[in-house]
């Protein structure tokens, strides 16, 4: 059922990466309590793990499950007849969690036309901002076999592309097999169409890697490579293992190798330390670096990491204005992505519904494209021809002919 409207029962997978995440998560437990308070509010994921001493003190919590025991969650619900409010929450959770390979029991069916294909999880890198490695632990892999029945499972069912997802997913390692022995596996499986890279870490971005994408027919050229700063000094205190030249090196040798790539970033804004020459450097870089777009996130002190003894915080009202001058850059950059497709036709995956008299797809580098329609269109890949652009997507018309569904070429 739709959320805010009346439940029995609320499994809430929160996040905990920031404060705002958090907040978000109690909000969300408020709520349905207001309209449900005899609900059953079962509470797991990242903020689970390293807040139970804080969500235990919260009413109306009735289970709380860490992430090393998350995925046996249902075991741990109640039967449908006994989903009574609890005088204090069940806690199940372990301080640390197991480091070993990993496979999924069970598979849900995907609700979008992009399924996500979880291949690897945890953290060792000890950002000094970040709690994932207490909320995650430390990097283990998924076994091989697993996730390929997975994938085999998702193409039977009709899903054309995968989003391989994870942690650090550039540092899979299960028996030998590296992340593009995993792509090379997922290529292939008959009727998966597409393979598309989450976020990735740029030291592990590696020439082979990009080799692969060139010469694929099936993986995506798109990458989404977190910055986070471009400013030697800050990413240092980030206790990020690059610095800003060798991440533009990075950039060019990516693009150069795939020049019609779809890039996206990470940028954190206001970390401790950030003086207006540090801003300046991030901003230089953010502005000459050929980015399709990127996310701007304020710091946000995470008790029990390093960052948050550090001195020299940046003042809030600074931190929203330097947000506001990369956020207004970042639509600008997405506009002048769209803009450069016009003329272009393309291959371009509908998702489901419609927006505004529109069908809306993604083109392998991640552009997203809507076609004036009534038709549905769910699912179905056709060749479009761009017209048009807007910051919120680019506009173009299909061809007689649908594109191919065998291979696609790179963009």
């Amino acid at each position: 059922m739709p959320f805010g409207q009346p439940t029995d029962l609320l499994v809430l997978n929160t996040c905990s990466v920031t404060e705002d995440a958090e907040r978000t998560s109690r909000y969300l437990i408020r709520k349905t309590l207001k309209h449900s308070p005899k609900a059953f509010i079962a509470v797991t994921g990242c903020y689970a793990q390293t807040g139970p001493e804080g969500l235990k003190k919260q009413a109306g919590i009735d289970l709380i499950v860490g992430n090393q025991y998350k995925l046996d969650l249902p075991t741990y619900l109640p039967p449908s007849d006994r989903l009574h409010k609890q005088a204090s929450p069940v806690v199940h959770r372990t301080k640390t969690i197991a480091p070993e390979d990993f496979e999924l029991p069970e598979y849900g069916a995907p609700d979008s036309t992009r399924a996500p294909l979880k291949i690897q999880d945890g953290c060792s890198t000890m950002c000094s901002f970040c709690l994932i490695p207490f909320a995650r632990g430390r990097e283990r892999s998924r076994l091989l076999d697993d996730l390929l029945r997975e994938a085999e499972g998702l193409a039977a069912q009709g899903v054309r592309e995968i989003v391989l997802t994870g942690v650090n997913i550039g540092q899979y390692n299960q028996a030998g097999a590296d992340l593009c022995a995993v792509i090379m596996r997922l290529e292939t499986i008959s009727g998966l169409e597409r393979i598309r890279i989450s976020s990735i870490e740029p030291t592990t971005v590696t020439d082979h890697l990009l080799d692969l994408m060139a010469s694929s027919s099936k993986l995506c050229p798109y990458l989404h490579i977190p910055l986070q700063s471009g400013d030697d000094g800050i990413l240092t205190a980030m206790n990020r293992s690059y610095s800003a030249q060798e991440y533009v090196r990075l950039i060019e040798r990516a693009l150069q190798t795939v020049p019609r790539l779809g890039l996206g970033t990470d940028i954190m804004v206001g970390f401790p330390g950030e003086d207006e020459a540090a801003f300046a450097n991030t901003l230089q870089l953010a502005t000459e670096l050929p980015f399709a777009y990127f996310h701007v996130f304020p710091f946000s002190p995470r008790p029990g990491t390093a960052a948050v003894k550090l001195a020299n915080q940046v003042n809030p009202a600074q931190v929203k204005k330097r947000t506001a001058v990369l956020t207004d850059l970042s639509h600008a950059k997405r506009l002048a992505f769209h803009n450069r497709h016009i003329g272009t036709t393309i291959p371009v995956l509908f998702e489901a519904g419609h927006h505004d008299g529109f069908s809306v797809g993604t083109t392998a580098n991640f552009l997203k494209v809507a076609v004036p329609s009534q038709a549905e269109l769910t699912n179905q890949m056709h060749t479009i021809t761009i017209t048009a652009a807007s910051e919120r997507w680019a506009v173009g018309h299909p061809t007689v002919q649908p594109a191919a569904t065998t291979a696609l070429p790179i963009l």
